[in-house]
């Protein structure tokens, strides 16, 4: 990599929270990473309701034989994680089936912190987008749509999942008509994804997942229960998309980093 990634330099130069990718000299010396995923710990991670319960249990220790190891019981979307349209269209294309391309994304984050704070249900709609690209331009085609909720706050508390007395989830998410919207204007194209920090790109309330279906056709994926977001740029940052890739797998459990521009 020359430092440049789709015409934006990188650097770690200036950026709070940015890390350097490596030592010495170099390109890859001046990328500047962010963590965007949680800490995927048993006693802070908020599954979504129904899923497996995830364990980490020690089976060798030095003392004992030598090396230490973990074995890690989970599904696949738990904690910070990334989905294929496998997931939920029939015959979608599967996690051991997509390019490496299609795991690192040019980024955007639209914050609608004051609209979820007011309204757990709240839906991002068309002119938040139109909005946010009033102030930084145009949506790139086939970049990663992020809303910054505010949720990550929330993660590993009761009030992450935001059950009501009938175990309804009442977290924000994207409205259907502005997925579509994004789909048919070619902002969403053959690639791209939808990311947040909440357990979903759909509502809670939204239980049909149809912004889940519309999203997942092609190459497009979904990154789900971010962390860290005040650290990535409304605009020029790229997301960087990390996890095992399971045989006929339906998304991964995943390291994600945010690639910042100097």
């Amino acid at each position: 990599m020359a430092g440049v990634v789709g015409g934006h330099a990188l650097g770690a130069a200036g950026i709070a929270g940015a890390t350097p990718a490596g030592g010495g000299h170099g390109a890859l010396s001046r990328l500047g990473l962010v963590y965007l995923s949680h800490l995927n710990d048993p006693a802070t991670t908020s599954l979504f309701p129904g899923d497996p319960a995830f364990t980490l249990e020690v089976i060798a220790t030095i003392p004992a034989d030598g090396f230490y190891m973990q074995f890690v019981r989970e599904g696949e979307h738990t904690g910070t994680h990334w989905g294929a349209p496998g997931h939920f269209q029939e015959g979608g294309l599967l996690a051991d089936q997509l390019d490496p391309g299609d795991l690192f994304l040019p980024a955007v984050k639209i914050d609608i912190r004051a609209q979820s704070a007011r309204d757990a249900d709240y839906g991002a709609t068309i002119d938040d987008i139109k909005r946010w690209e009033r102030r930084y331009g145009r949506v790139p085609r086939g970049a990663a749509v992020i809303l910054w909720t505010g949720w990550e706050d929330k993660w590993g508390t009761d009030a992450y999942p935001n059950l009501d007395a009938d175990g309804v989830i009442h977290q924000p998410g994207f409205l259907l008509e502005t997925v579509e919207w994004l789909i048919r204007t070619r902002r969403l194209d053959r690639r791209g994804a939808l990311g947040t920090d909440t357990f979903s790109p759909d509502r809670g309330i939204d239980t049909d997942f149809g912004v889940s279906v519309a999203l997942y056709d092609r190459h497009r994926i979904s990154l789900e229960n971010l962390a860290n977001l005040g650290s990535l740029p409304p605009k020029g940052a790229w997301v960087l998309v990390g996890g095992p890739r399971h045989k006929s797998g339906s998304g991964s459990t995943a390291t994600i980093f945010g690639v910042l521009p100097r």
